[in-house]
């Protein structure tokens, strides 16, 4: 069986995060760069059933830039067998429509039985990324598992809905995007990483994977303005003076919180 898992490199949640005001981008120098949290718990789902499975191959894939080649190199060292990379200028501020059919693109060249992604990126928050990549591949998506179960021709799992939990399935190949509710990522060891070193790392284009993009004709997605985050105000303090109550209600009232 061939899992594949969809890495991402963010900017580090802990540090500052910024938007470039001239390209409306993410400026990836405001912070340090890691892998994703949500990437790492994907990978976690991935590895776990391959440890207790032979013949199961854990493959990497991610849309970066080659900058990030460092941080998906991590995912070799957690244990993943090869990685793979798309690399071109052309992605750069990618939309998740192109992003998506890059990737279902180099999922269809590598070939696979499951792909295994994060229910959202800490940098785009977008969440669509997956069902996308399914309707691309024309397989079937099971998405926001708060569990997982791999069989050799299913997948499974449950997710929380309104009332209860859903249990669902589908027949392989597929793709899930999994939850926070799964379990960490596990710590790269020392001979893991010295294993990274040597692992395939393989770089693809766009023309490698036969997308074409020609943003000048056929724009994806349009941004009509981009602004930085006002400063944070003061907020304001209510005193209790025997009208503290009365005061309170009329300001949840004025700001439409009550």
């Amino acid at each position: 069986m061939k899992v594949i898992v969809l890495v991402k490199e963010v900017p580090d949640t802990y540090g500052d995060r910024k938007l470039d005001l001239e390209t409306g981008l993410a400026d990836r120098r405001a912070s340090d760069a890691v892998l994703d949290e949500i990437s790492e718990r994907s990978l976690e789902v991935a590895l776990s059933y391959a440890d207790g499975h032979e013949d199961v191959e854990v493959v990497a894939l991610s849309a970066a830039p080659e900058s990030a080649s460092t941080t998906v190199r991590k995912a070799l060292a957690m244990g993943a067998d090869r990685a793979v990379q798309v690399i071109d200028e052309d992605l750069r501020g990618a939309d998740i429509m192109l992003t998506a059919e890059v990737l279902a693109a180099a999922a269809r060249m590598e070939g696979f039985d499951l792909i295994v992604a994060g229910n959202t990126a800490t940098d785009g928050m977008s969440g669509m990324v997956p069902a996308a990549l399914a309707e691309h591949l024309g397989v079937a998506l099971l998405s926001g598992l708060s569990a997982v179960e791999i069989a050799d021709s299913t997948v499974g799992g449950t997710r929380p809905v309104d009332g209860g939990v859903q249990r669902v399935s589908a027949s392989l190949p597929a793709v899930i995007s999994i939850t926070e509710a799964l379990p960490d990522g596990r710590f790269p060891s020392f001979k893991g990483i010295m294993a990274a070193k040597k692992k395939p790392l393989e770089s693809l284009s766009l023309a490698d994977l036969n997308v074409t993009v020609d943003n000048a004709v056929t724009p994806r997605s349009i941004m009509l303005s981009i602004s930085e985050r006002p400063p944070r105000e003061a907020g304001i303090k209510i005193v209790d003076e025997g009208d503290a109550g009365e005061r309170l209600a009329e300001f949840l009232i004025d700001n439409r919180l009550a």
